[in-house]
């Protein structure tokens, strides 16, 4: 069971689901349709580089799509092109409508070959989950495989939007929704500015072993959105992105906010109070302990801006009254 979840982190952009809507301060449940007003396709042919240094050329706009990963999956319904998309990987699941389109595998890190070309795509959008071998194997097929880098920053995944954009024929939708995400993570930051004291906060990706969950280090988009969002990380400080924090740091540490990223694998803010030696933390003692939907920070796509908002609305509920 441990092994699956920490594979799932890996395969999921490097982290380990539901945040239910009423579980989070603002969260918004109906708010699968990200996509802008539909604009024009464009029709020109398509030359650009990919994240492996890969010269990857189109006649035209991709029309026929398969994705290999979930945040490439989001990125090409948030921008328009979700009718475009022919197949994807097992984890995609969002929008809601992916769940109908036919699954190519995935499941740690296995593709169907077969599945993929007999869905005739245009275009393969892999991402950083899969690895150089597998694009190429892909490319051996005969198929056009574009790989995209997964962003270290919100400017890098606005122009993940604008690549995507590029290839699918939506270039005005992408920089309309990327102008549009670039505002809202203004505002917070604009709110975050006035806040007080940063909270602590540990955020828990798996507590198979309650003694030493695994959470999220330096380097991760947890650690930066959780920063921008107004709080302090306890596991900013520890080497490796992710990590074991053992029960004797988390109780020095003694995080004001326990976010629960697990929580679609049955932790519970009642179940973390059980836990010997997590009763008389301060985020249990007050009662600040939240599920919380890993998908929003964990796939680099543009729901990381509703992670941030959501972040926020935790850590400084004040502001958002």
């Amino acid at each position: 069971m441990f092994q699956k979840r920490i594979l799932i982190l890996v395969f999921l952009a490097l982290a380990v689901i539901l945040i239910s809507a009423g579980c989070a301060p603002g969260a918004n449940p109906a708010a699968e349709a990200t996509a802008p007003a539909t604009a024009e396709p464009t029709t020109a042919a398509v030359e650009i580089t990919d994240g492996l240094g890969r010269q990857v050329q189109l006649a035209a706009p991709a029309q026929r799509i398969v994705s290999l990963a979930p945040s490439n999956t989001e990125i090409l319904f948030a921008i328009g092109a979700g009718d475009q998309v022919v197949g994807r990987d097992e984890f995609s699941d969002f929008p809601s409508q992916v769940k109908d389109l036919p699954s190519v595998g995935g499941g740690f890190g296995d593709y169907n070959l077969e599945a993929i070309v007999n869905l005739e795509p245009d275009l393969v959008l892999a991402a950083e989950i899969n690895t150089p071998e597998q694009v190429q194997a892909l490319a051996d097929l005969g198929l056009n495989v574009f790989w995209l880098a997964n962003p270290t920053s919100m400017d890098e995944m606005y122009a993940n939007l604008l690549t995507v954009g590029q290839l699918t024929g939506h270039e005005a939708e992408a920089a309309e929704l990327a102008a549009s995400l670039e505002e809202r993570v203004a505002e917070v930051e604009r709110l975050v500015a006035g806040a007080g004291e940063s909270p602590s906060v540990f955020y828990e990706l798996d507590s198979t072993e309650p003694n030493a969950p695994w959470t999220a280090g330096p380097g991760t988009f947890i650690d930066t959105l959780i920063s921008m969002a107004g709080g302090e990380n306890v596991a900013a400080d520890i080497e490796g992105q992710y990590v074991q924090l053992s029960l004797e740091k988390l109780v020095i540490e003694d995080p004001d906010i326990i976010l629960l990223g697990d929580a679609a694998y049955g932790a519970t803010p009642e179940s973390v109070g059980q836990r010997s030696g997590w009763e008389s933390l301060a985020a249990v003692e007050n009662g600040r302990v939240y599920p919380f939907d890993d998908n929003l920070v964990s796939r680099p796509g543009p729901r990381l801006v509703e992670g941030l908002e959501t972040l926020a609305k935790l850590l400084h509920p004040e502001l958002f009254d």
